[in-house]
């Protein structure tokens, strides 16, 4: 028999140099709606993009990207 194993989710948001881990707030919700949570908190997020997911460490990664201050 194989198990099937459900791995959590992280979130990722990078602020002065430094990863700053944000945990799932409901892992029911969409990973565009856990931005949208987070920015309340982190302001900078409300014009970031989330990256690919990545699966590190056993959990399923996403990176959440400010565009402040970037051109192009």
């Amino acid at each position: 028999m194989q198990l099937t194993k459900i791995l959590p989710r992280i979130f990722l948001h990078t602020e002065k140099g430094q990863e700053i881990p944000l945990a799932d707030p409901n892992p029911n919700w969409s990973v565009e709606t856990v931005l949208n949570f987070y920015s309340g908190t982190y302001p900078v997020l409300a014009t970031a993009k989330v990256g690919e997911m990545v699966i590190r460490n056993d959990q399923l990664t996403y990176a959440f990207t400010s565009t402040i201050g970037t051109k192009g």
